[in-house]
C-alpha cells in the first residue's frame, strides 16, 4: 500500500492545465467558501502568487457554469496571439502594441464563442448567433490605410489569345498597397482602361462602442442571455499594456447585462488603472468596477492557522492521491486519516509538509513528490520532508533569487538579522509602504504574508503586515541552536513563541520586530519603501 501511495504522490500533476476538467473538478478542495463567493454574477479579481490554485479555481468555475448550460470562456493570456514578443517590444509604439493586444483578445473571445456554437448547437443556436458573431469579428478587424494616393490611367492594346477579367489586392505586414485593376477583352485584344494605387501603412483600430454592441447581440442569443468570461494569467500581459486591456473590459464588456468577468492575477504584477488628465482614469477601478473577492495568499499558511492549514492540505492531498490511484487501478485508502497513517511515519511528518510549503499548494505537491521518491517503498519521514523541501527551495526559489543580485543580498541580510540573530522567522512592515525587493521576494514565494492589519497600542494609527521567511531558508538550521523559536521577536514580556495569533493590545517591544530597511540600504540611501501601495490600481 505504501509504495502505491508514493507512486500516486509522484504522478500528481504539478500544474492544473496539465489535467483534464473532470480530474480538476474531482480534486478541487474549497476553503473559506471561496467557490461560493466567486459563483456570484459580480465581476471579481482573484489574487494569488504562482502555485496558489488560480487556474484550478477558474477551471472549476467554468465547468460548473457549463454544467448549468451557461456559455463560459476561459482565456489564458500566455497563449494569446501569434506575434511573438510584439507586446513587450519597446521599439514599437505603445499605441500599436496596445491595439494589437486588444485585437488578439477579442479574436480569442470570438474564436472560443464560435467554437462552442459549432460544437454544440443544442446550447448555442448558430443560426441566431452567426450574424452577431460575424459582426463581432468585423468590429475588431477594422483597418485604415494611411498614406499617399496616386492615380494612373493608361490605354494600350495588344494581341491576346485569352479572355481575362481581374481585380487584385496586395498587402505587406508593414504597409498596404491596394490596387484595383479592370480589364476587358474584345476580339483577342485587351485594353487596360484604368489603374489606381493607394500606398501607405495599415492602422488597426478598435471601436469600443462597436465591440460592445456586437458582443451584446452575441450574448443575447446564448441560453439565458449569459456569458462568463474567465481571464487567467493576467499578469503575463506587459505592465504598461494592462490598463489599456482593462479599459477595453470596462467600456465594452463589463456594462453588458448577463456578462460576468473573473480575472486571476498576481497582485504585485498587476496594474489595472492609470490616471489620464485628458480623458480621466484609464482602466478598471478596483472596488468600483470590479471587487477583489479573494486573495489566495491569505489562506492556508501554517503559522497563520495551523489546524486549518493541516485540514485543507490533508483533504487536497487525499483528493489527488485517490484520483491517481483509482486511475491506476489501485485501491485507495478509505479516508484522509487512513492515507496519512499509511503514507507517513507519524502525524508530524505530514504537518512538516504543510509547514514547508508555506500555504502554496504547488509547493506542497512538489515537496511531497520529492519526499515520496526519497522514501521509495517506505513511509515518508520528517527527514525525507526536510531534505525534499531543501532541494525544492534550492532548485527553484534560490535559483530565481540568485539571478537578482540586490534581492539575494537583502535575503541574506534578512536571514542573518531575523533568523540567526533573533532566532525568529518573521518581521513587521508598515502597511501601505512598498519596497521593490520585498515585493520581488514575496512574488518568488521566499517571503510570505502571515497576517495583515496588525496594530500596536504604542503606535496608534499604524497598521503592520507580518511577513515570514520561507521554510527553505532555515530548514538546515532546524535542530541546531540557531533554529527559529517563533515568528516574532516580541521580547521576554510578550514571549517569542508566537504561533497562531499576535498580541496587539500591549506590544511595547514591537519596535524590535519592525524591519529596519534603511539599515540595509545604508544611512545615505533612502529606502524605497516610502511610497503608496498602488500595485492593484
Amino acid at each position: 500500500m505504501t509504495s502505491q501511495i508514493n507512486l500516486a504522490f509522484l504522478r500528481i500533476a504539478k500544474r492544473a492545465e496539465r489535467q483534464n476538467d473532470a480530474t480538476l473538478a474531482r480534486t478541487f478542495v474549497d476553503f473559506g467558501a471561496v467557490l461560493a463567493a466567486l459563483s456570484s454574477v459580480d465581476h471579481n479579481l482573484i489574487f494569488g502568487r504562482r502555485g496558489t490554485g488560480k487556474t484550478h479555481l477558474l477551471t472549476v468555475l467554468r465547468t460548473a457554469r457549463e454544467r448549468e448550460g451557461t456559455v463560459a470562456v476561459q482565456l489564458d493570456m500566455r497563449n494569446l496571439g501569434s506575434t511573438g514578443g510584439i507586446y513587450a517590444d519597446p521599439q514599437i509604439p505603445i499605441s500599436q502594441r496596445a491595439t494589437r493586444l486588444l485585437i488578439d483578445v477579442l479574436a480569442a473571445i470570438h474564436g472560443h464563442l464560435l467554437e462552442q456554437a459549432l460544437a454544440d448547437d443544442s446550447k448555442v443556436d448558430l443560426g441566431a448567433a452567426g450574424t452577431a458573431l460575424d459582426e463581432l469579428f468585423d468590429s475588431h478587424r477594422d483597418v485604415k490605410v494611411v498614406g499617399t494616393t496616386t492615380v494612373e490611367t493608361a490605354t494600350t492594346a495588344e494581341n491576346s489569345y485569352n479572355a481575362e477579367s481581374k481585380i487584385g489586392v496586395t498587402a505587406t505586414p508593414t504597409s498596404a498597397s491596394l490596387t484595383a485593376e479592370g480589364k476587358a477583352t474584345d476580339g483577342g485584344k485587351e485594353a487596360v482602361t484604368a489603374k489606381k494605387t493607394v500606398v501607405g501603412h495599415e492602422i488597426h483600430r478598435v471601436n469600443f462602442g462597436s465591440v460592445s454592441n456586437a458582443l451584446r447581440k452575441v450574448v443575447g442569443t446564448f441560453p439565458g442571455a449569459k456569458l462568463w468570461l474567465l481571464i487567467d494569467e493576467w499578469s503575463e500581459v506587459p505592465l504598461d499594456l494592462q490598463p489599456m486591456l482593462a479599459d477595453l473590459l470596462r467600456r465594452a464588456v463589463l456594462p453588458i447585462r448577463g456578462v460576468t468577468v473573473k480575472i486571476a492575477a498576481i497582485e504585485q504584477r498587476s496594474r489595472f488603472m492609470i490616471p489620464d488628465t485628458a480623458v480621466g482614469n484609464v482602466g478598471i477601478e478596483v472596488g468600483a468596477d470590479v471587487s477583489a473577492a479573494v486573495n489566495l495568499d491569505d489562506f492556508m499558511v501554517f503559522d497563520n492557522d495551523g489546524d486549518k492549514a493541516v485540514e485543507f492540505f490533508r483533504a487536497l492531498i487525499y483528493a489527488h492521491a485517490r484520483a491517481e490511484m483509482e486511475e491506476a487501478g489501485a485501491v485507495a485508502p478509505a479516508d484522509q486519516v487512513a492515507l496519512i497513517s499509511a503514507a507517513f511515519t507519524q502525524a508530524n511528518a505530514f504537518e512538516e509538509v504543510v509547514r514547508a510549503c508555506e500555504g502554496v499548494p504547488r509547493d506542497a505537491i512538489n515537496i511531497l513528490s520529492a519526499a515520496a521518491q526519497r522514501a521509495n517503498d517506505s513511509s515518508i519521514s520528517v527527514g525525507d520532508v526536510r531534505t525534499a523541501a531543501q532541494n525544492w527551495y534550492l532548485g527553484t526559489k534560490d535559483a530565481a533569487v540568485s539571478a537578482h543580485h540586490e534581492a539575494k543580498r537583502l535575503l541574506t541580510w534578512l536571514i542573518e538579522k531575523i533568523i540567526k540573530e533573533r532566532r525568529t522567522k518573521g518581521f513587521l512592515l508598515e502597511a501601505g509602504l512598498r519596497d521593490p525587493l520585498i515585493d520581488f521576494l514575496y512574488d518568488e514565494r521566499v517571503l510570505h504574508v502571515l497576517r495583515k492589519g496588525m496594530s500596536a497600542k504604542d503606535q496608534p494609527g499604524k497598521r503592520f503586515i507580518v511577513y515570514g521567511i520561507d521554510y527553505g531558508c532555515y530548514v538546515d538550521l532546524i535542530s541546531t541552536v540557531r533554529a527559529p523559536q517563533g515568528v516574532l521577536d516580541l521580547g521576554d514580556a510578550a514571549g517569542s513563541n508566537y504561533s497562531h495569533s499576535v498580541p496587539h493590545t500591549d506590544l511595547r517591544s514591537i519596535r524590535r520586530c519592525i524591519l529596519d530597511l534603511p539599515d540595509f540600504y545604508g544611512a545615505t540611501v533612502s529606502a524605497p519603501t516610502a511610497r503608496a501601495d498602488t500595485a492593484a490600481g
